[in-house]
């Protein structure tokens, strides 16, 4: 008897240390479960820094001392030239998050009207529902393909159609995702680019637009518009991964500024077209070589008194650039020819002091290193 009831006594302890033992398995298991989300959860949740730093040496082989194609950023000759540091702040909390991008550098004063503030980008978002957000403040444009950034460009010297548009939009946009192929943007901004604040008499009057399609996969295409009583664009871009190595790019654009001309009391209307084909090729997982092709046409347009005539300038540029990936660095040697339909390029040194062009094309060579960290 003692040794069935010995036995049972046993069973019963020998149950119950496995359902324990079953319990603080499951009860490890919630926690370490637990543990990993508010982990990630954490991770999420932790301010994000990034940014870059870029500098520059250029080469214009008139030999000329003053900028001779007219792009953005690619000021000084014959030099090592400062491109920007800029440093980008950003975090996600729930559904609110924000993005500060603050840069230094002759790059960063001429892609902003009030240079001194320093500031890219500063803006708010809230997902108000998992397909529609709202965001606002100070953003890099939705139109055109190339960025301010070095770290976001292929080539290191911009394209027209990017120098002439716009760099940054104010306002206030909502997206909406209809798909992962489908998207809408729309927005209301400042009458005029590239200013923190709207002036006065104008507002809040201008109207922007995106629509993002992508048909099949690799190819991503944007249709952009803006329109407001100062200035119009309607804009297309376009990428297309054709093979792991071999990527394709488009910008097309029209676009209307109203008074972007002065001269004494004198005004005129800007109207340009373009069209800009970039080709990028890997020949290994460090270097890759790009070609950027564009058509510019640049409309001058009197208004008022003027006496001057309607005029346009057409220029085809072609430029080869290689990206050498070190680790977070990337060098990047460039050869650059514009030509143009009328003499619009300094041809010499001599001609230049007097002020005058006399050449219809010309050619340059830099050199950019960007680190990106």
């Amino acid at each position: 008897m003692k040794t069935k009831v010995f036995s049972l006594i046993a069973s019963l302890l020998f149950t119950g240390s496995i359902v324990m033992a079953q319990d603080s398995a499951e009860t490890e298991e919630v926690v370490a479960e637990e543990s990993v989300e508010a982990t990630e959860e954490t991770e999420a949740n932790k301010l994000s820094i990034s940014g870059s730093v870029d500098l520059f040496y250029n080469y214009d082989f008139a030999g000329t001392n003053n900028m001779n194609i007219p792009v953005s950023f690619n000021e000084g000759q014959n030099s090592i030239n400062l491109g920007m540091a800029n440093v980008i702040l950003s975090q996600t909390l729930g559904k609110a998050s924000f993005v500060a991008d603050l840069s230094f550098g002759p790059r960063s004063n001429s892609s902003i009207g009030s240079g001194n503030f320093h500031i890219q980008n500063l803006y708010a978002s809230y997902q108000l529902t998992e397909k529609l957000s709202a965001t606002a403040g100070f953003m890099g444009t939705f139109v055109g393909y190339e960025v301010i950034s070095p770290t976001g460009n292929f080539n290191y010297s911009t394209s027209y159609l990017f120098s002439n548009g716009p760099f940054q939009n104010a306002g206030l946009k909502f997206d909406y995702s209809f798909s992962d192929r489908v998207a809408l943007m729309v927005g209301v901004f400042t009458n005029e680019w590239d200013s923190y604040n709207a002036s006065p008499e104008l507002g809040m009057s201008g109207i922007g637009a995106q629509l993002y399609l992508a048909p099949v996969d690799g190819l991503d295409i944007y249709l952009n518009g803006f329109s407001s009583s100062t200035r119009t664009v309607a804009d297309i871009t376009a990428g297309y991964q054709v093979t792991d190595a071999f990527y394709l790019g488009l910008n097309a654009a029209w676009a209307d500024k109203k008074d972007q001309y002065t001269d004494g009391l004198a005004t005129a209307d800007q109207a340009y077209t373009g069209v800009a084909l970039y080709g990028q090729y890997a020949l290994s997982e460090s270097f890759a070589l790009g070609l950027r092709y564009e058509n510019f046409a640049d409309t001058y347009k009197p208004t008022g008194d003027n006496t001057l005539e309607e005029s346009t300038v057409n220029v085809n540029a072609f430029t080869l650039s290689g990206n050498i990936a070190l680790g977070p660095l990337t060098v990047i040697p460039e050869f650059r020819y514009d030509a143009a339909d009328t003499e619009v390029f300094f041809g010499s040194k001599e001609k230049e002091a007097a002020d005058t062009f006399d050449s219809k094309s010309a050619t340059q060579a830099t050199l950019a290193v960007v680190y990106a960290f």
